[in-house]
């Protein structure tokens, strides 16, 4: 293969600013907290997927229920993969807690079509969005509804009640089995497949490796281009284990000590989230690297809600993330002053 060394080299970069960003906010530092201003204008998923807001959300209240020790012995698996699916549709948190809010405690034994549909209406009616814009859902009317909420909901009933898709993912023997499971539905393409797949993966209803099986999204597919000036004629996939294979060797190539998870490297999920937001980065650092998209939507906004981060349990990091995020709360210090990070050359 054969990189396009400035863009590669960002790549790697990236990963350990936005790293070093996330431990800064972690620390309680006041912004900004790097001298790029690239950084500092817009807004960029964290390098390990499950440090992102709505994925923290997910494993600590949809998928543990609130208890950051076990999950909630009120849950089933079959539960559990319900409650996964069912977030990932809409993938909004606002939308989850006013669902909660209308419905109670979210479980599959619960679920009426019709009740569903009148509570997300009159969270529409109310004037609150019911989708996240992160990335845009489908809204083919595959069941003949008019109303995209409500397809949906249909492709819900479908899997769990007719279907009984948590079973058969259950006793699935691989995460690409899982993947292929929900591909086989309407509503749901690769990437959504792909990344429904990982959050069921973070419960204890599978327990498969994360770099087992991987799937690039599209805009992970630009990064690689953009990354790569010849892949060789290997699949976007490859490529993707192949980053994962390297890091080491080349954040030591750079120089650069990568803070990573508390012990965890980056897996395929990261890796391929990563090329993703190289891709975005590289639209305001190199925009002569031209693609179907030549600008940053969203702009950072800090948000003052604070995490209190929790990951997949099976991880074994908790006790560490803990005793970390108690150290750093409690610790005084003079303020640090901004990285000298700036990536573009």
């Amino acid at each position: 293969m054969v990189p396009r060394q400035h863009v590669y080299d960002t790549f790697w970069r990236f990963a350990a600013v936005r790293q070093e960003i996330f431990f800064a906010r972690l620390r309680g530092d006041a912004p900004p907290w790097c001298d790029d201003p690239i950084f500092n204008t817009y807004k960029f998923c964290n390098s390990y997927r499950a440090s992102d807001r709505v994925s923290q959300y997910l494993i600590r209240n949809v998928i543990y229920g609130g208890d950051r020790d076990s999950p909630d012995g009120s849950f089933s698996e079959e539960d559990t993969i319900f409650r996964i699916v069912l977030f990932k549709i809409f993938n909004r948190i606002e939308t989850w807690e006013r669902l909660e809010e209308k419905i109670g405690r979210i479980k599959l034994s619960g679920f009426d079509f019709e009740r569903y549909c009148r509570a997300l209406e009159e969270i529409r009616r109310a004037g609150q969005p019911i989708y996240t814009s992160a990335y845009m859902s489908c809204a083919s009317k595959a069941f003949g509804h008019d109303l995209k909420h409500r397809n949906h909901l249909a492709l819900i009933a479908r899997m769990f009640v007719t279907d009984r898709i948590a079973g058969d993912i259950i006793s699935a023997r691989s995460l690409e089995a899982v993947y292929q499971m929900l591909l086989e539905y309407p509503l749901i393409g690769r990437f959504t497949a792909y990344q429904m797949a990982i959050d069921i993966n973070y419960s204890t209803a599978i327990d498969f490796s994360e770099n087992e099986f991987m799937a690039a999204g599209p805009g992970a597919e630009r990064g690689i281009r953009k990354c790569f000036m010849d892949t060789g004629g290997r699949s976007d996939s490859y490529v993707i284990r192949w980053m994962v294979d390297r890091q080491e060797q080349e954040f030591d190539r750079l120089g650069i000590r990568f803070k990573n998870l508390w012990g965890r490297p980056l897996h395929a999920i990261d890796c391929q989230n990563l090329f993703c937001e190289t891709d975005k980065y590289c639209r305001a650092a190199y925009p002569e690297l031209s693609s179907n998209r030549t600008r940053i939507k969203a702009r950072f906004i800090p948000n003052p809600v604070p995490i209190e981060y929790f990951y997949s349990p099976k991880w074994g990091i908790n006790s560490r993330v803990q005793e970390d995020f108690g150290a750093r709360r409690s610790r005084t210090s003079d303020p640090v002053p901004p990285l000298q990070t700036a990536l573009a050359f």
